[in-house]
């Protein structure tokens, strides 16, 4: 019976989802649970395009991007595959109209990161829009159901939240990835002479975001509002912590929220939103 091994990818997905990421899946717990195993399957789907990018270092990388590409498109075509987590997602773009540009654009930037070691600012740009905000789409895609008039009306602020998460990550990740990765996602920034100036730049960029993406959470609908704003005050608690720590510093170690900083940011969220006080 496919419904069974349609249960068991969507598992897959939501295991995968709790076991790479403590705030997304603390956030799609706050979703309404008809919306969770949609946005574990989309996560689940992100989460192994950037692992065959960013860690079989022993594998032909762009073999297995290639690959993962093509069973993807087909899995959609077909209605299934035999990867478990392409199965779950190919079942959510089907159910919700996911548009392929969508997932090429995705793809797209994780090609990148197999051929690109520094960005221009068009190729920033490039690579932000198909690593991050396209995901914020497939996501709204699942939040608005079917409701296009609004899935328009939230589209650029589900881009701003997807890009102020990904630029809030090259922070957080910026020494291991221009250390081990050989990345330099910001452009002209020179990391080995990386400024509090150049950070206070960035930063900024950041915050005009995250204040563009908190006018479209609050206009969500009730089933996912909460959670995508639990996301935010995750991101935002980590924002503020990179913030205030020198550039020295963020070169030298990942900065982090603690899971008990986390739970205690959860408790004020639910508050929040019983309050309606978003």
């Amino acid at each position: 019976m496919k419904e069974l091994f349609d249960k068991l990818s969507a598992d897959c997905s939501r295991i995968t989802t709790k076991r790479y990421s403590t705030s997304f899946s603390l956030g799609i717990y706050f979703l309404n649970k008809k919306l969770r195993n949609p946005i574990y399957s989309i996560y689940g789907f992100v989460r192994l395009a950037d692992e065959i990018v960013d860690s079989f270092h022993d594998f032909d990388k762009a073999f297995l991007l290639n690959k993962f590409k093509n069973d993807c498109f087909e899995s959609i075509e077909q209605g299934i595959s035999l990867n478990p987590v392409l199965n779950s997602f190919q079942q959510v773009v089907n159910v919700y109209n996911i548009e392929k540009e969508l997932i090429d654009l995705f793809l797209q930037s994780m090609k990148m990161d197999l051929e690109q070691n520094k960005y221009t600012p068009e190729k920033y740009d490039q690579y932000i829009l198909g690593s991050a905000q396209v995901v914020g789409l497939m996501c709204l895609r699942v939040f608005t159901e079917g409701d296009e008039k609004l899935y328009v009306q939230l589209k650029d602020s589900a881009m701003k939240l997807g890009s102020a998460f990904q630029k809030v990550n090259f922070l957080r990740d910026v020494k291991v990835d221009y250390s081990t990765l050989s990345r330099t996602y910001f452009p002209n920034v020179d990391l080995e002479k990386f400024s509090n100036l150049e950070k206070k730049l960035i930063e900024q960029d950041i915050e005009n975001e995250f204040k563009e993406a908190l006018l479209g959470i609050k206009q969500l609908p009730s089933s996912s509002r909460n959670g995508v704003y639990l996301a935010y005050i995750y991101y935002k608690e980590l924002f503020n912590k990179i913030k205030n720590t020198t550039a020295e510093k963020v070169m030298s170690k990942r900065i982090r929220i603690s899971n008990s900083h986390k739970f205690g940011l959860m408790c004020d969220s639910i508050i929040r939103f019983r309050m309606n006080a978003l």
